[in-house]
């Protein structure tokens, strides 16, 4: 009874303010995405990406071992997700990269800030840093054929990401006005990521439903099945371990099927991919996380 109890505190609020922003627009009120998404984008998460790192009390050599078993999680999944877009005769363009990257940011952070705290938030970064240069880099690829290498450059959480690095790495830290400054900017980010998940998951139409959930239920099962035994086979601590494992996990990012509109593959097959898996992880997240916590 406990540990139900525990869980329910950490996913709730979670879902809760994603159900905020998807009755919002089932509501008909006015919610201007584009703009929304531009400001947590380029300003909030990459001050919160920049004063985690900065701030994290987290041994240099534990969150070196997370980004390699980070980046080894999501080269299986690649492997994996090929291998099966082949054998089911699949559109690589429009099936591959919702197959390897999840809703690290949206929905990974603040499921890892309630669920192991201020350690889990610090892990919590590091993956999206890594889910977010490989989707600008190799995604783009995936779904443009093209380098998404310049792409990458561009993007505010990159920087904040390899400045924020470098600031842990020297154990330089900004004056506190500045601190406190970004602090406050970086607090939005995890309340508008969630809302405005709700609402572009009310704002997509599903395609091909039966496929996308059979994809679903595959990626969740191999995403944690594959964090798992990556956390085994590099000794990560248990906030790592758990970290990697919910974060794999995550369901499909909204970001695949923007980059699967932008560049024209199959965005309602993805969309189906998106409402499917995010549904899906109301009753799959919760399990996991229960799991871990009896560890």
């Amino acid at each position: 009874m406990n540990l139900a109890v525990t869980v329910l505190e950490i996913v709730a609020p979670v879902f809760l303010l994603a159900g905020v922003g998807f009755t919002w627009v089932r509501l008909g009120f006015e919610y201007r995405i584009q703009f929304v998404t531009r400001l947590a984008m380029t300003l909030a998460v990459p001050c919160l990406i920049f004063t985690a790192l900065m701030k994290t009390e987290l041994d240099k050599s534990a969150i070196g071992w997370f980004v390699l078993a980070a980046l080894a999680g999501h080269a299986l999944l690649a492997l994996v997700g090929a291998a099966l877009v082949r054998i089911m005769q699949l559109e690589r363009r429009s099936y591959l990269a919702p197959f390897i990257f999840g809703n690290t940011g949206n929905l990974g952070i603040p499921l890892s800030l309630f669920a192991f705290g201020d350690a889990g938030l610090g892990y919590a970064v590091a993956m999206l840093a890594v889910s977010a240069v490989l989707s600008f880099t190799f995604g783009i690829y995936l779904v443009a054929g093209e380098g998404g290498g310049s792409k990458a450059l561009r993007e505010p959480m990159v920087w904040a990401t390899l400045v924020g690095a470098l600031f842990l790495w020297q154990g330089w830290q900004t004056p506190l006005f500045l601190t406190n400054a970004l602090d406050l900017i970086g607090q939005m980010a995890i309340p508008l990521m969630l809302i405005t998940l709700g609402v572009a998951v009310a704002r997509l139409t599903p395609g091909k439903t039966g496929l996308a959930i059979a994809l679903s239920l595959i990626k969740v099962t191999l995403s944690a099945a594959i964090g798992w035994g990556l956390g085994l086979a590099f000794g990560l601590d248990y906030t790592a371990f758990g970290v990697l494992v919910l974060q794999l996990a995550t369901p499909v990012a909204v970001t695949s099927y923007l980059l699967a509109e932008k560049f024209e593959a199959d965005a309602q097959a993805v969309a189906g991919m998106v409402v499917v898996s995010t549904l899906m992880s109301v009753a799959a997240l919760p399990l996991l996380l229960s799991l871990l916590l009896e560890m």
